[in-house]
């Protein structure tokens, strides 16, 4: 036996190695690849009053930015052609529309209204539009440079918590339940329980710096910690911290006092993850959230048992055998939950087999499939090749367990930091509501009016919408209307097509293709008598 199995020992040793070496690179990789979309946020701005670009006669009285679904302002502010910037504090939520009132009259030239808003999902959205008053001038210069250095604290903050909620409180959980008399490891998953209580509320300041969009300097501001906790993020804190604590209770008391605080602590794993995120945001939230929770748990409880579990093996303790005899018989049925909840969600936020290679968030779901894939093959050699021998006691045969352990716990980190990475990546189910999303644009001239809705927004097959009206607001009867398409600086000539009205008084043209994405010049012919006929226009941009 020793003799077949001391190569084993060796290539398994290799691989650790191997392992620790690579997940450095993967890292690294992760950072590259997580940066190659540059929107971050995952609530898309669909609509403008004005029109990004527009020019306007005058000053416009009121604002308004239309989002995909319900946002929470967080900045909202004016640059003005000079630079000077007007914070914007007065402003109602309309569903998914923030109207904003213009405090003052502004004057001619190019204007900046720069936003920042909190999405659903608990993730900032920042952007900004362009319009003149009067003639366009050189617009102020706005920055748009990416904070790498709050964008690295946030990431590394992200798995610091994964690791004190999997490996802390999952390991609290397995010595109450799964080990002997003995708590193999109890230092080492303390230490993690105490690193996740750093780390949770120096994330919720993270997050606080993020939506605002200040820097690192100023952590220690109250703002900073007012505004992470008004987001959803600040409650998965909160119940990451109860759950943290939980898990150091399980841990300093008796075996017996131990068990519900750990079982408690395991489902506050759950029910953090489960209150802020992507995967909790996704429709239908009555799905998506049991199983945020129930692969968040499952994730606990396998991370936490691995440590515990080869150190156990590796002393050789009495309880050792009893210990993996009790987690080979449990996590069965755990992975078969977690893998399922897993592809569920998986399949929620992908959508299509395109987004996965299209997409940064794709990207990093092949990646972590790719850990999972070899986690996955590892963890059934163990249960089936090496569980057995090793209760049969094959000293041997336990010490390439205790070692093949240790190779699972390096592709568990690898897999948080890839987890970690989703942060900063809007997932493909995202994308697509965005992208279903019309774009509308209001023309308005002292002769007449138009609304124009074009749906879907993004080049492609999509019908146009019109609502025509005089330019003092009031009903116009018109004979004909003509949509009008132009791309010059691509060469694209005019595409004209006549509207058609249903009925609804409301002007439409079906079947109508945009061959690019890019900015267009829209123009609408009103034909009001056999002698006049109205032109009016402005850009309007389709997305890809």
């Amino acid at each position: 036996m020793t003799a077949i199995s001391s190569p084993m020992v060796d290539t398994t040793s290799k691989l650790s190695g191997w392992l620790a070496g690579g997940l450095l690179a993967l890292l690294m990789a992760f950072t590259v690849m997580a940066s190659t979309d540059q929107a971050f946020a995952h609530a898309a701005l669909i609509k403008t009053d004005p029109a990004d670009g527009a020019v306007l006669a005058q000053a416009p009285t009121r604002l308004s930015l239309t989002f995909s679904e319900p946002v929470s302002p967080l900045v909202l502010t004016l640059v003005k052609p000079d630079g000077t910037p007007l914070p914007l504090t007065s402003f109602r939520l309309t569903d998914q529309t923030v109207e904003i009132d213009n405090p003052q009259a502004l004057k001619s030239g190019t204007h900046v209204l720069s936003w920042r808003v909190i999405s659903a999902d608990g993730h900032p959205v920042g952007g900004s539009l362009l319009f003149s008053i009067g003639a366009p001038s050189e617009p102020p210069a706005i920055s748009e440079a990416v904070d790498w250095p709050l964008r690295s604290a946030i990431w590394i903050g992200k798995v610091l918590l994964y690791i004190g909620l999997f490996i802390g409180v999952g390991g609290a959980f397995a010595l109450a339940w799964l080990s002997g008399e003995r708590r193999p490891g109890q230092r080492f998953v303390s230490a993690a329980v105490l690193c996740g209580l750093v780390a949770a509320p120096l994330s919720l300041g993270f997050q606080g710096l993020d939506a605002l969009g200040a820097p690192l300097s100023h952590l220690a501001q109250p703002i900073i910690w007012r505004t992470g906790l008004g987001t959803s993020f600040g409650w998965t804190v909160q119940v990451a911290l109860v759950s943290l604590g939980f898990g150091l209770l399980s841990l300093a008391g008796p075996r017996r006092a131990a068990r519900p605080f750990a079982l408690a602590a395991l489902a506050g794993v759950g029910a953090a993850l489960a209150a802020s995120g992507h995967a909790s945001a996704a429709e239908p939230q009555w799905l998506t959230r049991p199983l945020v929770f129930v692969h968040g748990a499952g994730i606990g409880f396998w991370a936490g048992a691995l440590v515990p579990l080869g150190l156990a093996l590796k002393r050789q303790t009495a309880d050792a055998v009893v210990f993996l005899h009790r987690f080979s018989l449990a996590i069965l049925p755990v992975v078969a939950v977690l893998a399922t909840a897993g592809i569920v969600l998986a399949v929620i936020q992908v959508q299509t087999p395109s987004a996965l290679v299209g997409t940064a968030y794709g990207r990093l779901l092949l990646v972590k499939l790719a850990l999972l894939v070899f986690l996955f093959t590892l963890a059934a050699v163990n249960r089936w090749k090496l569980t057995a021998s090793v209760e049969a006691g094959a000293t041997e045969v336990q010490r390439r367990l205790t070692r093949s352990i240790s190779v699972e716990m390096l592709l568990v980190l690898a897999i948080f930091g890839v987890a970690a990475g989703w942060r900063f990546t809007p997932p493909p189910r995202a994308l697509a509501i965005a992208a279903a999303q019309p774009v509308s644009v209001h023309i308005h001239t002292l002769q007449a009016m138009a609304d124009l809705s074009i749906t879907p927004g993004h080049a492609g097959q999509v019908g146009a919408s019109m609502i025509i009206m005089t330019g003092d607001f009031g009903p116009l009867d018109a004979k004909e209307v003509t949509l009008v398409l132009s791309k010059p600086d691509s060469g694209i000539e005019p595409l004209k097509r006549a509207a058609t009205k249903p009925g609804d008084g409301s002007w439409r043209v079906d079947n109508l293709v945009i061959p690019v994405p890019g900015r267009w010049t829209v123009r609408i012919d009103i034909l009001i008598s056999d002698f006049q006929i109205v032109k009016i226009e402005a850009p309007v941009d389709i997305r890809p």
